[in-house]
């Protein structure tokens, strides 16, 4: 089985053994959300999440790039706390497809892009709900961006593929990782002392009950958020989608789109707005 000149090795193993997805179906997938993938992973280095046995088996995260990656594998050198390191960039569908060769299952980007690694563009909210209540962190993701809305911020919102949704804005890559979050923080005290039965920042699981934790560990230099549109190991192979926030009312969960539902909902969206531009 060949993809964009990859040959994909093993393809009828399976990844997915509950959703049924081999490995040629995961590589199928992602030479298909490619078109709406590579934008968001472009010039960020990356995080790998592999699953060589299948995601019922422990997998595992790689950042480096290894010297036996083809040369059409872009590269980045890093600063890090031991020296630095080469990591990986993915600004082409055939390095997409090489890594899902290597059963990478989800990929996670930096907050920043090369050139600038150390000033985030990006900035992520992440919602992280402590139960199983959907309906509470729909309410929580409004008032956060609410919040942002007050401050002139205009979020966009994204499903996590799992139980929890970010809600995510560009800025300029003019102002350090702290600093920026140091902003945020602030800001999410004030939004917890607001809501304080309904909003936590306690790191610790056991100390945060029943509430929504605002998890803005990620916005910090090296750090990752997954991207839009990677499959998480999930067993109904959620989709990490991005929505309009006026759809914050229909979702149901955190991983609402899957591998087997994604492209009727981006057919639909293709389709709604060839209806709606003008002269079609």
């Amino acid at each position: 089985m060949k993809i964009e000149g990859i040959e994909i090795t093993h393809p009828d193993a399976l990844v997915f053994p509950g959703a049924r997805i081999t490995k040629g179906g995961l590589a199928r997938y992602y030479d298909r959300i490619a078109i709406y993938m590579l934008p968001y992973l472009k010039d960020r280095p990356v995080s790998l999440q592999r699953f060589p046995k299948g995601i019922d088996h422990p997998g595992f995260f790689q950042k480096h790039a290894q010297d036996y990656f083809p040369d059409f594998i872009d590269r980045i050198p890093v600063k890090t706390k031991a020296g630095s390191a080469v990591e990986i960039l993915v600004n082409h569908k055939k390095s997409l497809l090489y890594l899902v060769n290597l059963s990478v299952v989800t990929f996670h980007t930096w907050l920043s892009r090369k050139g600038a690694l150390e000033y985030p563009d990006k900035v992520i909210f992440d919602l992280d709900p402590s139960n199983g209540d959907f309906d509470t962190l729909k309410r929580g993701a409004l008032l956060v961006r609410e919040m942002l809305a007050g401050k002139d911020i205009d979020a966009r919102l994204m499903t996590t593929g799992k139980k929890g949704v970010h809600l995510y804005y560009p800025i300029c890559p003019e102002r350090p990782f702290d600093e920026v979050r140091a902003r945020i923080r602030a800001w999410a005290e004030v939004l917890v002392e607001k809501h304080p039965d309904l909003f936590t920042l306690e790191i610790r699981k056991k100390k945060r009950g029943n509430k929504i934790f605002l998890d803005l560990l990620r916005n910090a230099y090296a750090q990752t958020g997954v991207c839009p549109y990677s499959l998480r190991p999930n067993h109904n192979a959620g989709v990490a989608t991005p929505l309009e926030c006026s759809e914050l009312s229909r979702l149901n969960s955190g991983d609402q789109y899957t591998y087997h539902t994604i492209f009727k909902r981006l057919e639909t969206k293709e389709a709604q707005r060839r209806d709606t531009t003008p002269g079609n």
